[in-house]
């Protein structure tokens, strides 16, 4: 091949395809003709390497058909259009996914709960061995209200959210050994169980939903998502179908992620509330009502939103083009 007589033959080609690459603005036909040279511009490329691979041509061939494709398929998605499809597409469709393991977490945590309340409530020598009845009454009168006035609201609602985002990181890497997640969810509902139980015990079992409520109701399930979620990915690892283990395993801790990074937000306002409305001059039932509103929301948002997500294929994984591809395997 005569390299000389192909560039002068195709370069008012490669010329108009780089005109088309550099133009911010195409129009439909400007986009039929940039797609319709690329292909040719690859032919051309294909062509030269085959028959006589000069370096310099090869080269400048390589560089605007790389421009090009770039051009079609590369154009930058505006952040505002990642966070949108995060939060309305990829992260409640993972929500819901999980809801199944979301459900058996607060089995868990609220079988606990429950159990260890009606024990440590109505058998005061139980009490007794956990909590000195001098203790007891400190912690009814004083201690557990005082709590939430401890420190400047902002600081308080930082501390809190740290702690928080602590117990939720804990339990969804420590998820893929399906203990942790159980554990935590037992002790957790043992001391809110036997903080009830002393306080109706003493007759402070409206201070105790009071003051518990406004926050606890997205804070706890927060921390059920986060343990929910963990757990999926055990069972991935337990029974991961007919794919093989570990790309199992990887999907669902990839969904994972994406549950975590989208209790971040969830904790915060959780946090807001708990520094902010819980120790308020509110009137108890405006605060409990704000609590439950919120947490209402997050349903909305995890059951109906997500629901209609997961319907349309998302699982909150992330897209075939940057898994890559994929073969089940039997076994």
């Amino acid at each position: 091949m005569d390299t000389d007589a192909f560039i002068a033959v195709h370069r008012p080609q490669w010329d108009r395809l780089q005109e088309l690459t550099r133009s911010s603005r195409l129009d439909a036909a400007g986009i039929d003709e940039l797609l319709s040279l690329y292909q040719e511009a690859s032919t051309h490329l294909s062509t030269v390497r085959s028959t006589n691979p000069d370096p310099a041509l090869v080269s400048r061939l390589s560089l605007l058909v790389h421009r090009a494709r770039l051009r079609i398929t590369g154009a930058r998605t505006p952040l505002w259009k990642h966070a949108r499809a995060f939060f309305w597409e990829d992260l409640p469709a993972a929500l819901y996914e999980a809801r199944w393991a979301v459900a058996l977490a607060a089995g868990l945590f609220l079988l606990s709960s429950v159990v260890s309340g009606l024990y440590f409530g109505l058998d005061a020598t139980a009490r007794e061995l956990v909590i000195p009845e001098a203790q007891q009454r400190m912690l009814v009168q004083r201690d557990f209200v005082s709590y939430y006035f401890e420190g400047e609201a902002s600081g308080f609602a930082a501390e809190v959210w740290t702690n928080n985002a602590w117990i939720t990181v804990q339990a969804v890497v420590f998820g893929v050994t399906g203990i942790w997640p159980v554990v935590m969810l037992l002790q957790n509902g043992l001391n809110i169980g036997l903080s009830a139980g002393v306080m109706g015990a003493h007759g402070g079992l409206g201070t105790f939903f009071v003051y518990i409520l406004p926050h606890g109701l997205m804070e706890i399930t927060a921390v059920l998502v986060g343990a929910g979620a963990g757990l999926r990915t055990f069972w991935a690892w337990v029974r991961p179908g007919p794919v093989p283990r570990l790309w199992a395993l990887s999907r669902a801790a990839r969904a994972l992620v994406t549950v975590a990074i989208g209790l971040v937000p969830v904790l915060l306002v959780s946090g807001f509330v708990e520094g902010f409305v819980t120790p308020s001059s509110l009137p108890p039932a405006l605060r409990i009502a704000i609590g439950a509103a919120i947490w209402l929301a997050f349903m909305v948002y995890m059951l109906g939103r997500g629901r209609q997500a997961h319907r349309t294929g998302i699982t909150g994984d992330l897209s075939e083009e940057l898994v890559g591809d994929q073969v089940a395997t039997a076994g």
